[in-house]
Order: structure tokens, then C-alpha cells, then sequence
């Protein structure tokens, strides 16, 4: 992807797991990467342990914060946008659920107006989730024009954010327009992400990591819950093709697109319990808590045919080898080997079996 060396790009919650590593394989490709987000919010985090300050010019606000988004934004000058920034948790929604609104819908609205007042972008990627969609428990993947809703806040919100980026495409930067205003603008919806690096509580992966290393069971809640999980990596890759297409190609890529595993991906909670202590055998194993806990989806999939069939995307590590590198990655962090290096690394691996990447 030689297209990106020397772009300038501005992404939002470059902090936090995603935006952390879609930072350190930004910076890889070439790319000037200006960030902005909140302090890092778990200890550890991927973004100090890699040391990214030291790579990536970061605004530390917040994306709620309207006149310091346009003044970074204008500062950067930008040609390629990538929002990130979010409240990106089911549970945490329902205890915040006006933070969640305030972050999801409203940093949304705050970044596209920033995006307004700025001549240099050229490609914007609004990062959201499978969950914006309604989900009616189908056991068949969801696409692009299906209807979007939320049972809970965060849920919710991030359909909100779809809706909101489809507002903005139609009335101030439609394609029908595009000598005028010259910007592409899309959405990403991806599943479950796992990786080295993440530690924020009430996730599934994350929480076995903190117990195993502790020596301690870990509780999982909702065993028979299947989501569409895949390493870090697939959908960060589609993000990339997706924003490079906009860039290169125009407002023909603009509109909503899914970035989810193959068919061996969707599993369920206890399989990939299972499959994790398998490859971590000292591991203590873990309960199954049965206590009562806020409605979440019990089956979600994704379909990304339109992804494949127009970026050329496909995910390229099934959910055994993404749980591998995990436990890879961890290992080395307890270690305390140079954690950037590692990242690079696994960038790299899985870089060279990518078609198109």
C-alpha cells in the first residue's frame, strides 16, 4: 500500500486498543498520523506500552468537545479521516447512557462539521459496529440495507452514528456533488475484535487474560452466546482498503460497509473460552456465572460479501490462529519484551498472507 506514504491522516481515539494499532501499521505504511483522543483509560494500555506518543502527534481531548476538534482537525490538515472515538461498550452503556449518547452520536456530528470547515480531507471512515443493526437473531448473516436499531444504549448510539453519517453524505457532501466538495465519505461495521493489547473490563477475552494471569478462574456470563470474532487485524485492514478506494477512486465507495469473519468465525462464548486455555494450558480454566446480567444480542453474524466482491478484502486468520496470537503476544508482554516490535511483527505476518494488502 505504497498510496499511503506521505498522507496526512487524522484519527480519533488513536489511544485506545483499535485506534492503537491502526496507528503503529499507519505509521508502518509511511503515513504523518495526527491523533485525538482521550487519556489512555486502562493500565496498562497498548498506546503507552508501544510508546506511540513518541510516533504519533496526538490532541488528548475530548471528541464531545466541538471547537477543539474543528481547531486540531484545522491544525492537521488532513486528506484522510478515520472516527474511531467512541464509548465502545454494551455494559458501560447502560450505566452511562447519556455519556454513551453524548460520545457516539454527538462526537460524530462534531467530527463531520470539523470535516466541513476542512478543504484538505478528501476520505472519511466512520468506524461503528455490527451491533447498529436490529438485530432479530437471524442465523444468516446481516447486510449493508438492512434496518438499523439497538436494544441498548451503546447499541443504539451507534446506529444513531450510522444515521447521522448518512444525513451528512446526502446533504453536504453528496456524491452528486463531488467536484464541489471533493469528499468520499463511509462507514465500517465490524465484529467482536480481539488482540494483544486490549484490557478494557467487561470483555470477554480481556477478562480471561486478567484472571489467567493472576492464577485465577475466570466467569463467563452467557456461555451459549455466539458473536463474530475476529483478530484485530481483518478489520483494520478493510478500514485501510476501504479509506484507500475513497481516496483514490471517489464517492463510488462511499455508503455503508460490513467487515466481518468467515463462516468459522461466529462461535460462542465457551468455545472460545476453551479454545484460548487449550493454547494456554496453565491457565486455571474458569465458572460460568450464572448471576442475572443486561440483555445482550445472543446471536449476531455478519455478511461482508459487498466487501469482498469490491475492495477485494477477505479475512485471512480464522478464530483459532487469531486466539494463537494472543496468546503470543501476551506471553511476550508479561516478558517485557518491546511490545511496537511485537505488534510489527504480527502486522507483518499476517500483512504477507493478505491479498491486496
Amino acid at each position: 500500500m505504497n498510496s499511503w506514504r506521505g498522507k496526512k491522516v487524522f484519527l480519533t481515539g488513536n489511544t485506545g486498543f483499535k485506534g492503537a494499532w491502526l496507528s503503529i501499521w499507519l505509521n508502518a505504511l509511511g503515513a504523518k498520523v495526527y491523533g485525538y483522543a482521550l487519556k489512555p483509560n486502562t493500565r496498562p494500555s497498548l498506546y503507552e506500552l508501544c510508546r506511540l506518543d513518541k510516533i504519533t502527534k496526538t490532541t488528548i481531548a475530548d471528541i464531545r468537545d466541538a471547537a477543539r476538534v474543528r481547531r486540531a482537525l484545522l491544525a492537521a490538515r488532513p486528506e484522510i479521516v478515520i472516527h474511531m472515538a467512541a464509548q465502545p461498550l454494551v455494559r458501560e452503556s447502560y450505566r452511562a447512557p447519556a455519556e454513551t449518547y453524548e460520545t457516539n452520536v454527538m462526537g460524530t456530528v462534531n467530527l463531520l462539521e470539523a470535516v466541513r470547515a476542512c478543504g484538505s480531507v478528501k476520505a472519511v471512515v466512520n468506524v461503528t459496529t455490527d451491533k447498529c443493526y436490529e438485530n432479530r437473531e437471524h442465523l444468516r448473516g446481516y447486510k449493508e440495507g438492512e434496518p438499523l436499531g439497538g436494544y441498548d444504549p451503546y447499541s443504539s448510539s451507534k446506529a444513531c452514528s450510522e444515521l447521522v453519517t448518512s444525513a451528512y453524505r446526502n446533504s453536504f457532501f453528496n456524491p452528486a456533488d463531488y467536484k464541489k466538495h471533493g469528499v468520499s465519505l463511509a462507514s465500517a461495521r465490524a465484529g467482536n475484535v480481539v488482540g494483544g493489547g486490549d484490557w478494557a473490563a467487561d470483555r470477554l477475552i480481556p477478562d480471561m487474560i486478567r484472571a489467567a494471569l493472576k492464577g485465577e478462574k475466570v466467569r463467563i456470563r452467557s456461555p451459549r452466546a455466539i458473536r463474530p470474532w475476529q483478530h484485530v487485524l481483518e478489520p483494520l485492514c478493510g478500514y485501510l482498503r476501504l479509506a484507500e478506494m475513497l481516496y483514490t477512486r471517489g464517492p463510488g465507495y462511499g455508503g455503508a460497509w460490513n467487515f466481518g469473519p468467515g463462516s468459522g468465525g461466529a462461535r460462542d462464548v465457551e468455545w472460545i473460552v476453551k479454545r484460548l486455555f487449550a493454547a494456554w494450558p496453565e491457565a486455571p480454566g474458569y465458572v460460568i456465572d450464572k448471576g442475572r446480567h443486561p440483555h445482550e444480542a445472543h446471536f449476531l453474524k455478519l455478511d461482508s460479501s459487498k466487501a469482498r466482491r469490491r475492495l477485494g478484502w477477505e479475512p485471512r486468520w480464522n478464530i483459532g490462529t487469531a486466539i494463537d496470537r494472543i496468546v503470543t503476544w501476551t506471553r511476550a508482554c508479561a516478558a517485557r519484551e518491546d511490545m511496537l516490535k511485537v505488534c510489527l511483527e504480527q502486522i507483518r505476518e499476517y500483512a504477507e498472507n493478505t491479498k491486496g494488502i
